[in-house]
């Protein structure tokens, strides 16, 4: 039996945290004086390290002044984390398809995000989900989307090989690290980019609900229709 690497992405695939994306990127800004991006702009961004997602918004490769930004846009999500009016919600099928995915024997489950360790304990601690992962690769130790080294190191920590591992993900640096990393490229439509930009970025299928993307599962099998033929 070929094990199978099925890793996801966090936030737009997994989880709905572009509210406190937003708020707290608009606020970092503010805080320091600097005319915040647009809601749409920030969206944009949703998936690449921190760091690089400043940089891209602020047009500043300044190390100071990324600096500053960052250590604010932490403290401004931290803010809004322990304010019991915002929340990162599950997407609606989520809890259930990682629940299903888990009891295969042939199937380990894996995470790549730009979201920083913390962040992800804290979230997957209230959601209860570390149980379903077998490996966590974030943004502290690898570089941002979509250099292709958290899948790799995905594939090194579980010894599954490109052709059985699926990456899965709402934003075209996910469709592109994947390619990178010449693995299996799943985009879904719910998340934060258009599916002609993760179409256009390399995705080999888009599903559109986590029923949908069951199918796209290695294994599936395909429902019989009782129509003849």
């Amino acid at each position: 039996m070929d094990l199978k690497l099925v890793i996801f992405d966090c936030d737009g695939t997994l989880v709905d945290s572009h509210l406190m994306i937003v708020g707290a990127m608009k606020s970092a800004f503010q805080s320091q004086g600097i005319e915040a991006p647009s809601s749409e702009d920030v969206r944009s961004v949703i998936g690449l390290s921190l760091d690089r997602a400043i940089e891209v918004l602020s047009g500043n490769d300044d190390p100071a002044g990324k600096a500053s930004l960052c250590n604010a846009y932490k403290e401004s999500f931290v803010a809004l984390r322990d304010d019991e009016t915002h929340s990162e919600p599950l997407f609606g099928g989520a809890r259930k398809f990682l629940q299903e995915l888990s009891k295969r024997d042939d199937m380990l489950l894996g995470v790549a995000t730009g979201k920083s360790r913390r962040g992800v304990d804290v979230l997957f601690e209230r959601e209860d989900l570390h149980r379903y992962f077998v490996t966590i690769q974030t943004a502290d130790k690898s570089p941002s989307k979509p250099h292709p080294d958290m899948i790799e190191r995905a594939m090194t920590e579980t010894g599954v090989g490109p052709d059985h591992t699926f990456m899965i993900g709402d934003t075209s640096f996910d469709m592109e690290m994947a390619r990178n990393a010449e693995v299996r490229a799943l985009g879904v439509a719910w998340g934060y980019h258009r599916i002609d930009a993760l179409v256009s970025a390399g995705a080999h299928s888009i599903a559109h609900s986590f029923e949908e993307l069951e199918t796209h599962m290695p294994g599936h099998a395909p429902t019989r229709s009782n129509e003849p033929a």
